[in-house]
């Protein structure tokens, strides 16, 4: 009789976990369809993606943390010095907001390397065609 019980309660229990796995596989499933269609889909999508996996925050929080609207490296760096300094923790700073801050630099940094190589990539592929001698 009592391991009728046991094995009744066992059932239960595994059914309470796989229901609740397979909810949380759902939610996962959602945000990251969710986080794809904020970073724009198809190839930038998914480059995007990288680079917020690598440095662990995305372009809009680090914009966020660091008090930026636009992609000013001037103003970027302002800010980033600022920040660092006022969060140093022999000044009494937060050494977790101080790594968020230099998290939030290192993520807009990627964002202008990836948009200056573009720049200067087509550029350059313009300029060896015209220096190119006609075949």
């Amino acid at each position: 009789m009592a391991a009728k019980y046991v094995a009744q309660i066992i059932v239960l229990g595994a059914q309470v976990v796989g229901r609740a796995f397979t909810r949380a596989l759902r939610q996962e499933i959602q945000a990251s369809q969710q986080a794809a269609k904020r970073a724009g889909g198809g190839k930038e999508g998914a480059q995007s993606a990288a680079k917020d996996s690598l440095t662990g925050i995305t372009l809009q929080e680090a914009k966020m943390v660091l008090n930026v609207t636009k992609m000013d490296p001037e103003l970027i760096n302002k800010n980033f010095d600022h920040l660092f300094k006022v969060n140093d923790k022999s000044k009494g700073g937060s050494f977790y907001l101080q790594s968020k801050v230099i998290r939030a630099k290192e993520r807009l940094d990627q964002e202008l390397d990836g948009t200056e190589r573009k720049d200067i990539g087509s550029g350059t592929t313009q300029e060896n065609t015209k220096d190119a001698p006609p075949t």
